[in-house]
């Protein structure tokens, strides 16, 4: 027998037939939701080879059938920002349905070491990573090789030239030159953690962009101010980003801009519709938390007015499960800056907070990506260490941001259906398809995903609209969401019946193709 398919109204292939060969999985009876073409139905899904191979009203045969009754069958989520990479982060991650998730803004260098790594990893998720500016910064400063390991960046927080000081030719040269040999290695781009190294020159960020522009990748990019007080502002951060996307022609992506603009969000996010209508290539993301997690050495945090600035003190600051002192926060930025620490910028709990927070995570040009974190934790000495471990569930001491278990679970739960402030298909969209779309023109595999249409990749989440939660909080953030019934990757399952399948890999490298 052979199945028939048709195409619908919707551009979606439909099986017309009651019988079809056996296919690897079947979904039955949930609502699918498919952002690009509208689909919004109940449907059976079926897949093959780790490929969508059928979209029907009509029941499909497989070898294993699971029951979505009840459930929203969506595209896996899209994570374009997670900093945390190895398996125990993956493994989180899955457990709120993202089925890939990339190192953009930070990114790593050298980039062919760090896909040999994952790749002998045995990840459950897609993954890929962007060649790090602020690597080849660290590297060039210190006359020395970048590593791919997050402790490369972390330990070279004491240090402040490649943070501050504006490069000389020679210098600029190495950088630009490590940068461009990780995307000859496949790299997604450039990822420009500006904000870490805001001493650069304005010739060093718009070479960055004349860079990405000739491979035709794209920049991604935490903007090097984040002020609400002129000059130095994140509104003029964000120009510089523009104002290099005009003239260059490079597609150049915006990080967070709710925790880079803070209280400015509404002046940052008209400034960025008016460059979209002016056709200059950007695009842009947000997390829906109103606090951040970085290193209590950031750039950011120096200077006699940085207070006012971030409109911030020791109280923003949380490490662990406490706010920190004013003498906590001086010892820390003295002798341990590459500590991870979450920063309360803006309070969720207070109505006009909270408004300012959902300007940005709603509004339509806006994608979702978490600024997942690394699950960390005190060693003996008092010393926090990044867990690279495999235990599932994670171990009970480690902590980290609850952006990184909980961020696309928070928004299908508050934003969707909590308060209604977005629709259940636009809020697949910001997790999905706009993620895929933003890489889909240079990363070929991307056309594949965000998307639940035959003859697209199997990365299918399954999920209880009713139930869907985070549970990760800023005291406990290791605790996984729920609601999640069925996480599919490439066509395996990375999650069923709730439970995370140990011992499974099917994730896979996401990558330009490296040139020869």
């Amino acid at each position: 027998m052979k199945i028939v398919q048709k195409i619908s109204a919707l551009g979606v292939f439909v099986a017309t037939s009651t019988t079809a060969l056996a296919n690897d999985v079947v979904l039955q009876n949930g609502r699918v939701i498919d952002p690009e073409t509208g689909l919004d139905a109940i449907r059976n899904v079926a897949i093959q080879d780790g490929r969508i191979s059928a979209i029907s009203e009509f029941p499909l045969e497989g070898d294993i059938v699971v029951d979505a009754t009840g459930h929203v069958v969506s595209p896996g989520f899209i994570d374009l920002h997670a900093h945390g990479q190895s398996i125990g982060d993956y493994r989180m991650q899955a457990m709120q349905g993202v089925t890939t998730a990339l190192e953009l803004e930070s990114g790593v260098l050298p980039i062919g070491d760090w896909y040999d790594g994952q790749a002998a990893k045995s990840l459950p998720i897609n993954y890929g990573a962007a060649a790090g500016w602020t690597y080849g910064r660290i590297a060039t400063f210190d006359d020395t090789d970048p590593l791919a390991t997050i402790e490369f960046f972390q330990d070279a927080q004491s240090e402040n030239d490649w943070k501050m000081d504006i490069a000389n030719q020679d210098q600029s040269e190495r950088i630009l030159s490590l940068v461009e040999q990780g995307l000859k290695e496949g790299a997604l781009g450039i990822g420009v953690n500006a904000g870490y190294a805001p001493g650069y020159g304005q010739k060093e960020y718009f070479a960055l962009a004349e860079l990405a522009n000739e491979y035709g990748v794209a920049t991604y990019t935490h903007v090097r101010y984040a002020s609400v007080i002129e000059p130095q502002s994140s509104f003029e951060a964000l120009k510089e980003l523009i104002s290099n996307a005009a003239i260059t022609g490079a597609h150049m992506h915006i990080c967070h801009i709710n925790s880079t603009s803070m209280a400015d969000i509404e002046a940052t996010l008209a400034l960025v519709e008016e460059a979209m209508a002016q056709g200059i290539n950007i695009t842009v993301e947000a997390y829906p938390y109103g606090a951040a997690s970085t290193v209590v050495g950031a750039a950011m945090f120096t200077g006699p007015d940085w207070r006012d600035r971030m409109q911030s003190t020791s109280e923003n600051f949380q490490l662990g499960a406490d706010r920190m002192t004013e003498d906590e926060l001086a010892d820390y930025q003295a002798n341990k800056p590459g500590t991870f620490i979450t920063w309360h910028f803006l309070d969720e709990a207070k109505p006009e907070d909270l408004a300012k927070l959902d300007m940005s995570v709603t509004h339509p040009s806006t994608l979702i990506a978490s600024d997942a974190t690394f699950w960390s934790y005190f060693d003996e000495d008092g010393n926090i260490q990044t867990y690279t471990g495999d235990a599932w569930p994670l171990p009970d001491n480690v902590f980290a941001h609850p952006r990184s278990a909980g961020t696309f679970a928070k928004i299908l739960r508050s934003y969707v259906r909590e308060r209604g402030v977005l629709s259940m298909s636009e809020a697949i969209r910001k997790m999905s398809l706009m993620p895929a779309q933003t890489l889909e023109d240079f990363v070929p595999q991307m056309r594949r995903k965000g998307r639940l249409q035959v003859g697209m990749d199997a990365d299918i989440v399954v999920f209880d609209p009713k139930t869907i939660a985070d549970r990760a909080t800023f005291e406990n953030a290791n605790q996984p969401a729920i609601g999640i019934q069925t996480v599919i990757v490439n066509g395996g399952f990375a999650v069923r019946n709730g439970e995370l399948v140990i011992g499974e890999a099917y994730g896979q490298p996401i990558r330009r193709t490296v040139a020869q």
